[in-house]
């Protein structure tokens, strides 16, 4: 199976969720089914089948991040050298040349995400454009709107 890019962040964020899902949500989901069982028919119990959906819903996602985790290839960019080049996990600062707005993204794996918190996937079109470029460089993004011109003006590891 296939390795997935993940920041050391990225991967504790799993792991603390994981914790929760296993230690806080599914027993209190036990409990729930439990109570709703003592109230006699299941058939006609709405409380039970509630319960057994969000059963359902966390158990399907604990598999979904154990799956995660298991095939994760961490990369903590804290332990590379500061450079120029833009490079997995790296913060990166660019203007564009049309509106001269300026923006940061730290580029991470797929799972992470959150163009609103300043985080884009390596897949997505700014990351693939960005990867491997340095300060100074000149990067043409092509969006629905057509092509869009980016200047690298920072980048940094942290």
């Amino acid at each position: 199976m296939q390795k997935t890019a993940m920041t050391a962040d990225g991967e504790a964020a799993l792991r603390k969720e994981l914790e929760h899902l296993i230690k806080v949500v599914r027993p209190g989901i036990v409990e729930a089914i439990a109570t709703a069982r003592e109230h006699g028919d299941l058939k006609e119990n709405a409380e039970y089948h509630a319960a057994r959906e969000q059963q359902s819903f966390a158990e399907g996602r604990i598999q979904d991040i154990e799956g995660k985790l298991s095939n994760a290839q961490v990369i903590d960019i804290s332990k590379i050298p500061q450079g120029d080049r833009v490079i997995f996990g790296s913060l990166v600062t660019i203007i564009n040349l049309e509106t001269d707005e300026t923006t940061s993204y730290r580029i991470v794996g797929d799972d992470e995400a959150d163009v609103k918190a300043g985080k884009i996937s390596y897949q997505s079109p700014i990351a693939r454009a960005l990867i491997s470029k340095e300060i100074g460089d000149v990067v043409v993004v092509k969006a629905p709107s057509g092509d869009v011109e980016y200047e690298i003006d920072d980048v940094v590891y942290s």
